[in-house]
């Protein structure tokens, strides 16, 4: 029988958590930082937001960091822009962060495309986008957010949307990209 030490865990209380935004994983047990996915991080971003008024990035990484998510400023503004998360100026003169209730209710485009996309084909500086009835502006919202800087802008009907391009040579690689993102999902 091999006899070493044991390793006693440590029972967290409700008050070792005060403050956090949800219990501590299995790792603070180990004392080491916990290892999550993006989806965790984000879901965590959006669990302070909704509980905090958050008015800067500095003060968010610190909420983070009170529940293990060690982040960098780079990968927090990519966050925030992944969910959609916009500075809203409040009664005071402050700004704070906030996902407006129709955002919030809006998946991204990865996921949109791929269950409404039909076809695409364009002429010059205007690409066509054919959805499923009444998808178009679901998408073309999608397309909007992600802020693709060929893409001058968005009109859509219930089946259509029309995407004026900056310049004709970017038909192809905005055309590719949307192709490009329906076929990923179907694989």
């Amino acid at each position: 029988m091999h006899r070493g030490k044991s390793k006693a865990r440590r029972l967290w209380t409700r008050s070792d958590w005060k403050g956090m935004i949800g219990p501590p994983c299995k790792h603070h047990f180990e004392g080491k930082g916990c290892s999550v996915s993006k989806r965790d991080r984000q879901e965590a971003i959006l669990e302070i937001i909704r509980a905090h008024r958050v008015t800067s990035q500095m003060e968010l990484r610190r909420l983070l960091a009170q529940v293990d998510f060690e982040v960098t400023q780079a990968t927090l503004s990519r966050d925030l822009r992944d969910l959609r998360l916009v500075k809203v100026p409040g009664a005071e003169g402050g700004g704070h962060y906030s996902l407006p209730e129709e955002w919030e209710h809006t998946p991204p485009l990865e996921t949109l495309l791929p269950a409404l996309f039909v076809s695409a084909e364009g002429t010059g500086n205007l690409l066509v986008v054919r959805t499923m009835t009444g998808g178009a502006q679901a998408v073309a919202l999608g397309i909007d957010w992600e802020e693709w800087p060929e893409v001058l802008g968005t009109v859509a009907g219930d089946d259509t949307i029309l995407l004026v391009l900056r310049e004709a040579e970017h038909l192809t690689e905005v055309q590719e990209r949307l192709e490009a993102i329906v076929e990923n999902a179907r694989r």
